[in-house]
């Protein structure tokens, strides 16, 4: 049977990790697997959706596979851009790879969702980004709209799964679908999900969560070599405000503090790797958000900032850890002056209701607030194990 992963077992898991030296030596993600897909492709018109963590060994995947001679006759960009990596929230124009000269069709415009047009002569759209196993990581919500739309025009969805550097826990608070929806959160899921892309899609499909309830035909191009204990250590960096395994591990706890005054790091060289605003009282600790690559006008620009540095989190052991840390928030909140302006609107979508933000202004305490998950996750976990695909 497929479990979630305990405290004393990731522990275990994180010395095994860094005893083995580069463990995912043996692993194949879905796009090194090109003997399972490529005759697949012969004879198909190609769409890809993919951005700079596609890679075949260090091969980006669409001149792999031009290399094979699958006729690609599009390319869909995700946020942060197709080859390049752009601001977060930055709006990605579409055009043209300047490498391949192919079209590029943006999906973080005004358009989210591939339209009728664009698909009229492709036969398969192929989808391989790299996750990091959050609700508000919008690379999830693109899958699912392009999903949608392969299901509405009666075309195949292919995706090459990779690992969840993430993947090997469930947390968080469900989101509300029917107030709080939107790119950020589409489906009633907690913050941390468990799944790979893969093992998503396959809930999408079998839960009926597209639009009318429609069906799409799936295909999955699985990994080899991963378990939902393999603590993967990403090769290419997802997107430009996680730099490194330390901000992917304390991205689910750390990401709250978009919907507050606080600052993540954005603008400094660790962003999601420590928390701060000016008017926290000064904790010894203190960082200047500046423009950056990454982030060209970042929160409290030029401005100092105090608060807690969790540069070290992962030397320091407090991360990973197999659920959500609340105590920092929690402690932002309390030593921070003005609390009737703590909180903006953002929180509530990114924590999918308003439950949290009251919690911690009500003062509870991050125990009794991750006890009101219990029941949440409990039938979410029933659900989740219906579709995993790896153990």
């Amino acid at each position: 049977m497929k479990k979630l992963i305990t405290p004393l077992l990731i522990v275990a898991m994180v010395i095994t990790a860094c005893s083995a030296g580069n463990e995912n030596t043996t692993l194949m993600t879905g796009a090194e697997r090109t003997v399972e897909y490529l005759p697949l492709l012969r004879g198909k018109r190609v769409a890809v959706v993919a951005n700079q963590t596609s890679m075949v060994s260090k091969t980006h995947l669409v001149d792999t596979l031009l290399s094979e001679g699958v006729d690609i006759r599009l390319i869909f960009a995700p946020e942060h851009g197709f080859r390049d990596l752009a601001d977060d929230g930055t709006v990605i124009t579409s055009g043209s790879d300047p490498v391949t000269g192919i079209a590029v069709i943006s999906l973080y415009s005004s358009k989210k969702k591939p339209v009728p047009e664009d698909l009229a002569d492709i036969d398969v759209v192929l989808f391989d980004l790299q996750d990091v196993g959050t609700r508000f990581y919008t690379y999830l919500t693109t899958m699912c709209y392009v999903m949608e739309a392969c299901a509405e025009n009666g075309k195949q969805f292919m995706v090459f799964d990779r690992p969840n550097p993430n993947g090997y826990y469930v947390d968080g608070p469900i989101l509300d679908t029917a107030s709080y929806r939107s790119f950020v959160g589409i489906h009633p899921i907690p913050v941390v999900h468990g799944m790979t892309f893969g093992e998503y899609a396959g809930m999408v499909n079998g839960e009926g969560w597209l639009a009318g309830g429609i069906r799409c035909d799936l295909k999955v191009i699985s990994c080899t070599g991963y378990t939902h204990a393999t603590m993967y250590r990403l090769p290419v960096i997802p997107s430009p405000n996680l730099p490194n395994m330390n901000s992917v591990y304390l991205y689910p706890s750390l990401c709250f503090s978009e919907g507050t005054v606080l600052s993540c790091g954005r603008g400094t060289g660790f962003p999601f790797q420590v928390l701060g605003a000016p008017e926290i009282p000064d904790t010894g600790f203190s960082f200047t958000p500046q423009p950056s690559f990454g982030s060209s006008n970042p929160k409290h620009n030029g401005v100092t900032c105090y608060g807690i540095d969790l540069r070290n989190a992962t030397a320091d052991g407090l991360v990973p850890k197999p659920e959500i840390n609340l105590d920092w928030i929690i402690e932002m909140y309390r030593a921070y002056p003005d609390k009737e302006n703590f909180f903006n609107g953002y929180f509530d979508t990114l924590a999918g209701s308003s439950t949290l933000r009251e919690q911690i202004i009500s003062g509870m305490s991050a125990t009794e607030i991750r006890a009101s998950w219990k029941e949440g996750l409990e039938r979410f976990s029933a659900t989740r194990e219906k579709y995993l695909l790896y153990d």
